[in-house]
């Protein structure tokens, strides 16, 4: 059997192997879900050392392709992301995940009363030194599996007078049914890494990259009502955005205040 050194010469063996890999599961030859060929299969298919093969296994586990189960073999995973709309109108979680034929739920891990720290206090415009706001921690779901961890934080007596309904509901609705209107939501989101904790929550390995959406949400009046921070996993959950650009009309030497 032909080494795959003879196909691309310029990569080392293990990197060759699973760039090769890699090519067939993303042109679906092996579909998500199917277990790709074992160990041996592999040695003899590429006429390569066992050590080899498993690197380039683990090249692809580490590209979030394939998850591996000791005694049962290297699974294709499932590549299918759910997509969460940042654009105007503003469109709830739920609402988001129903237009793409799933659902959303969470399950409430903590609903905890703390003392804010000086960046929830300004962000939630309290005065220092306010005394407890509510902190829920939870896990957020679409079609029952573990997308996002959220951690938010919420005014105390906002807290206190729906926190049955919030620990078993997602909170923009929530709030929304209950005549607590949103009406603006300033996020910004960035990238990190996943802690022994975050990733025993969404099952996924400690350091798996992660999306984190930091947001704080805006009642009627422009005043905030929660603050907080959205962890999702990057290889099922990504967020979409659609700029448009704005016209500024002039009239007699100078700018309309409309889009000003």
């Amino acid at each position: 059997m032909t080494s795959i050194v003879a196909v691309n010469s310029n990569l080392p063996l293990h990197l060759a192997i699973s760039e090769k890999l890699r090519e067939q599961i993303l042109s679906d030859e092996y579909s998500p879900g199917e277990q790709l060929p074992s160990e041996h299969q592999l040695m003899l298919q590429f006429n390569v050392s066992r050590i080899t093969v498993r690197r380039a296994i683990a090249n692809l586990v580490n590209q979030g392709l394939v998850i591996s189960h000791r005694g049962k073999g290297v699974f294709v995973k499932d590549r299918k992301k759910v997509t969460r709309s940042l654009s105007n109108p503003l469109i709830f979680f739920d609402e988001d995940m129903a237009r793409q034929g799933s659902t959303a739920s969470i399950r409430s891990l903590s609903f905890d009363i703390v003392a804010p720290s000086p960046k929830v206090c300004k962000q939630l415009q309290l005065e220092e030194g306010t005394p407890q706001v509510y902190c829920q921690k939870k896990i957020i779901l679409a079609d029952r599996n573990p997308v996002a961890v959220d951690i938010t934080y919420i005014p105390f007596d906002l807290g206190k007078t729906f926190a049955t309904e919030l620990q078993s509901s997602l909170i923009y609705p929530t709030l929304d049914s209950n005549g607590v209107s949103i009406e603006r939501v300033e996020t910004i989101v960035e990238c990190t890494h996943a802690t022994h904790e975050v990733s025993e929550f969404l099952d996924i390995p400690l350091g798996a990259p992660l999306l984190v959406n930091r947001y704080v949400a805006y009642t009627t009046g422009d005043k905030p009502v929660i603050c907080g921070e959205t962890l999702s996993r990057a290889d099922t959950l990504c967020y979409s955005v659609t700029l448009t650009k704005q016209n500024t009309t002039v009239q007699a030497g100078k700018e309309t205040p409309e889009n000003r």
